[in-house]
């Protein structure tokens, strides 16, 4: 595993790539992969499917140990170092690796939604915009929240995508 830039691990992947090709290590240098997993966000109301990456600032290699292999990869722009102690990287073990290949290719969808039932909120889009309520339920699946507010002197409940509302 390699420590990068964070915000660099395609580049840093890219361009490992093509030095394995251009340096010929194809036959110690086998696998470069930033981990990454498919999350839905809701923005506005409107649904969209984006890649997160597992471990930011990371990179995942699989490779022979070699002077010359350890100093292809170590030497690429804005790699700062293997995990590890010194100058010898600590493998991934296969049993990480299967529990990250399995997340990395997880079908069902996530949404990110960080409230819970019973928190104060403030309804920030949409018809009952400026309302408060408080959170009587949340639908992870469809990313939707269940709010009551105080409507006409009673309580009413509204269903709302979690980026129309804000925790008070």
């Amino acid at each position: 595993m390699l420590h990068t830039y964070s915000g660099y691990e395609d580049a840093v992947a890219r361009n490992l790539k093509q030095r394995i090709e251009s340096l010929d290590m194809e036959d110690k240098i086998f696998n470069v992969l930033v981990p990454k997993e498919k999350k839905i966000r809701i923005k506005n109301g409107k649904r969209k499917e984006v890649e997160e990456k597992i471990y930011p600032g990371y990179v995942l290699v699989e490779m022979i140990v070699t002077d010359d292999s350890w100093y292809v990869v170590r030497n690429t722009p804005r790699v700062t170092g293997f995990i590890g102690s010194g100058t010898m990287p600590i493998p991934v073990s296969a049993e990480e690796m299967k529990d990250l290949q399995k997340r990395m290719g997880a079908t069902d969808q996530k949404y990110t939604i960080e409230f819970s039932v019973g928190d104060p909120v403030k309804i920030i889009d949409g018809p009952f915009k400026d309302f408060d309520g408080k959170v009587s339920a949340v639908d992870e699946e469809r990313g939707k929240v269940k709010v009551m507010i105080s409507m006409f002197g009673r309580e009413t409940a509204v269903e709302l995508d979690s980026l129309q509302i804000k925790k008070l």
